[in-house]
C-alpha cells in the first residue's frame, strides 16, 4: 500500500511540474509568433520544423535531444530538418543535405557529418573536402558531386530560403512549430526546456 502511495505521488508531482512549466510559457519570451503564418509542408499534420547548420556547435549539441524527442511523436505530428542559409556561408552544408536525401543516404551518414565537424574536427567547408569525406563513409562520390550541383537541389535551397525570410529568425537551431511560432535554446533557456516549449506548442495546434 504504502508503495503504491508513493509511486501515485510521484505521478502526481510530476504532472503538477509539468504543467506548471506549460504555463509558464509566455509568448515573446519562450517564444515568438511568426505573423503571418507561414505555410508547412503538410497542411494535414502538426509540423515542426528545425533549422541548423552542420557547422553550428549549439546545433551539435542539440541533435540528441531533438532526435529522442522525435522518436515519441503524437499522431498527428511530423518532424522535419531544414538545414539553414541564413548564412550564405552554410550554403554547402544545406547542398550536402538535400543531396544526401536525394540519395537516399541522409540516414546512414547524418550524424556522422556532425561527429567529423565537431569530433573529429575536419574541415568539411567545400564540395571537395565533403565529397571525400563522405566517400570514406561509403558514399558514392561522383554520383554525390552530380546531385550537388542538380536542378532539384537548387530548387530546395530556394524554397527553404523564402520561408527562413518568413520566419524571421536569428541564428540556429531554431525551431518552427507549425509555421506559427518560433522557440530557440536561446529564448527557452536551455536544450531540455526548449523540449517541454516545443512540446507546449505541440499541444496547442492538436487541441484546434
Amino acid at each position: 500500500m504504502m508503495k503504491q502511495w508513493m509511486v501515485g505521488l510521484a505521478m502526481l508531482l510530476a504532472i503538477s511540474t509539468q504543467a506548471f512549466a506549460q504555463q509558464a510559457f509566455v509568448e515573446g519570451v519562450d517564444y515568438q509568433l511568426i505573423t503571418p503564418s507561414v505555410k508547412t509542408s503538410d497542411e494535414n499534420k502538426v509540423v515542426v520544423s528545425e533549422m541548423f547548420w552542420y557547422g553550428c556547435p549549439h546545433c551539435f549539441r542539440f541533435e540528441p535531444f531533438v532526435m529522442q524527442w522525435s522518436q515519441n511523436l503524437p499522431d498527428g505530428v511530423v518532424f522535419e530538418q531544414v538545414p539553414s542559409t541564413l548564412n550564405p556561408r552554410w550554403a554547402d552544408h544545406a547542398r550536402t543535405y538535400y543531396s544526401l536525401e536525394l540519395m537516399g543516404e541522409l540516414d546512414k551518414v547524418h550524424s556522422k557529418i556532425f561527429d567529423g565537424i565537431h569530433v573529429k574536427r575536419q574541415r568539411l567547408d567545400s564540395l571537395d573536402s565533403i565529397a571525400t569525406y563522405l566517400a570514406g563513409l561509403g558514399v558514392d562520390e561522383a554520383r554525390f558531386r552530380e546531385t550537388y550541383k542538380s536542378f532539384p537541389v537548387d530548387a530546395a535551397l530556394r524554397k527553404n530560403a523564402k520561408k527562413e525570410q518568413k520566419y524571421g529568425h536569428r541564428g540556429v537551431p531554431a525551431m518552427i512549430v507549425n509555421g506559427k511560432y518560433l522557440t530557440s535554446g536561446s529564448l527557452a533557456g536551455s536544450n531540455q526546456r526548449l523540449i517541454q516549449v516545443i512540446n507546449f506548442l505541440v499541444a496547442k495546434e492538436l487541441a484546434k
